[in-house]
């Protein structure tokens, strides 16, 4: 019998907390731009917005509820896609920072980093001379002696007061082979039920490399540890190797996530100035490998989402 393939759900994480308003005037930065470019990329095809807050003035991340209430709201009522607020806000922030808004509103989903690790992109100072705020160089520059913290007591923590307290499912972001293993350990565990949702990450300095094998690796490995049936696979490429890489995963059965918190492009030197330009170009390379796109409601049947009419927000 032939191996039948599921739709693909396309995430979209709209702004993040790594790029800065100097490497891109198309960032989304204030509530407005980012319910904006939120709102356009599930009009696109995302099932998934995957959310971070910046503060509206300057640009920088933002842990503040009353930031995040300024335009998760608005994207509820102007979509139906799933909406993922991050619990890994910044490297610069507490745990505490980082809880303060899902904890508050309970979404249907959180990404979840599965590790510790040196996470950083500050090589790229190097290429930029002017910066627009004062804030951007030494934040970039800084990230060469920070760590990502995520413990296995911090992860344990989040998945009792946002999973079991608040019935939020989660995108387990894994940067390394460890990641799986750690994600694993809270299964064997008990702390950790399926369907899991596994967003594999290349070509973050600090994290797995964005060679072709190291997606068959991440995929081989998953397999191994949680079985093909037990967990929904998806993949992250940063930067120029958001799309290749994506487009690699969806034939191996994966998932996808764009958006400009990944990368800033849309093709070699060509910025893209939407998040919904990306999942657009994304959603036309799966459509031509025949595959088809998961609605969110398809999403949220998939990874056993508990449904947006039981979030906070």
């Amino acid at each position: 019998m032939a191996i039948t393939q599921d739709k693909v759900i396309i995430s979209c994480a709209v702004t993040g907390s790594v790029h800065t308003p100097t490497m891109s005037e198309h960032l989304a930065l204030t509530p407005e731009q980012i319910a904006e470019q939120s709102i356009e990329a599930a009009q696109a095809g995302a099932a998934i917005l995957h959310l971070h807050a910046r503060d509206p003035v300057d640009g920088r991340p933002s842990a503040d509820p009353k930031v995040f209430d300024q335009f998760v709201p608005r994207i509820r009522d102007a979509t139906d896609a799933v909406i993922n607020i991050t619990t890994g806000g910044s490297t610069r922030m507490t745990l505490e920072e980082r809880l303060a808004y899902p904890l508050k509103a309970k979404p249907e989903m959180c990404s979840l980093n599965m590790g510790s690790m040196n996470f950083s992109i500050h090589p790229a100072a190097r290429r930029i001379s002017q910066w627009k705020h004062d804030w951007e160089q030494p934040y970039v520059e800084g990230m060469e002696d920070l760590i990502f913290r995520n413990t296995f007591r911090d992860i344990k923590h989040i998945l009792k007061v946002l999973g079991d307290d608040c019935g939020t499912r989660f995108e387990f972001e894994c940067y390394d082979v460890g990641h799986l293993y750690n994600l694993a350990h809270f299964v064997d565990e008990g702390l950790v039920k399926g369907p899991l949702f596994i967003q594999s990450i290349y070509g973050i300095l600090g994290g797995l490399g964005p060679d072709p094998e190291n997606l068959v690796t991440m995929r081989t490995t998953a397999d191994r540890l949680f079985g093909r049936g037990g967990y929904r696979f998806s993949i992250l490429g940063a930067g120029r190797h958001q799309m290749p890489l994506l487009t690699m995963g969806a034939v191996m059965g994966g998932n996808v996530r764009v958006g400009l918190e990944d990368s800033l492009y849309l093709g070699k030197g060509q910025l893209a100035k939407s998040c919904a330009e990306q999942v657009r170009k994304i959603r036309r390379i799966l459509e031509e490998l025949s595959l088809e796109i998961a609605t969110p409601d398809e999403a949220r049947a998939m990874l056993g989402l508990k449904g947006r009419d039981a979030v906070a927000f």
